[in-house]
């Protein structure tokens, strides 16, 4: 496991206490920035699904009707949240307690693997893609939405300040890419946008 087990149990008890406020905030920024992403990154994911990182389950309505959704959290209290929200909708999915960064699946198990808003707040990002790319069968789709770093280098000056208080705080960055290590591990990018003054990146990738 890449994270020692004292850093990922303290992730885990920030995060269950962000469990009950965790919506709002997130509605805020979706509605502000984020704009469709989740719809966007859903509505491209099909047959068997793993979303990582799926927190309180926003984005469980939008997937596809014909999708077999799992998900992921770190977090027991997210992932209670996250079954309450599927229960409302009447959508039934595979919710379970895990790390981002040692998947509990075994290799190219699933069709579609998606990550939206989760890789700023993993340790090692790098490692995560890894193991998303782990579980993908040939020809799968590994769909990423994150915020990044802004396209002007003033502005990115300006996320590297704030790391400087959210990465010991939260653990949250702000100037990762994760389209630098899709591509870097040998998939195809087959859609890419960036919008916000390029703060919001999207992203579809194949796995050979």
């Amino acid at each position: 496991m890449t994270d020692t087990s004292g850093r990922a149990a303290r992730r885990q008890r920030h995060w269950d206490r962000q469990a009950g406020n965790y919506d709002r905030q997130m509605a805020a920024w979706d509605r502000k920035v984020f704009g469709d992403s989740r719809e966007w990154a859903c509505s491209r994911a099909s047959g068997t699904v793993l979303e990582v990182a799926v927190g309180t389950g926003l984005n469980l309505p939008h997937y596809p009707a014909g999708a077999t959704i799992t998900g992921i959290d770190l977090s027991d209290g997210m992932l209670d949240v996250a079954r309450r929200r599927a229960a409302d909708i009447g959508r039934e999915v595979t919710l379970r307690q895990g790390d981002a960064q040692a998947l509990p699946f075994a290799d190219a198990s699933f069709d579609t693997v998606v990550c939206t808003f989760g890789l700023c707040a993993v340790p090692d990002a790098d490692a995560a893609i890894d193991e998303m790319v782990r579980v993908l069968r040939p020809g799968g789709r590994l769909i990423l939405v994150d915020h990044v770093g802004f396209s002007a280098w003033p502005l990115r000056a300006v996320l590297w300040l704030l790391e400087r208080v959210t990465i010991p705080l939260a653990g949250e960055h702000f100037l990762r890419r994760p389209y630098r290590t899709v591509v870097a591990r040998g998939l195809e990018v087959t859609q890419r946008e960036r919008f916000k003054l390029g703060f919001v990146e999207r992203l579809v990738a194949r796995r050979g």
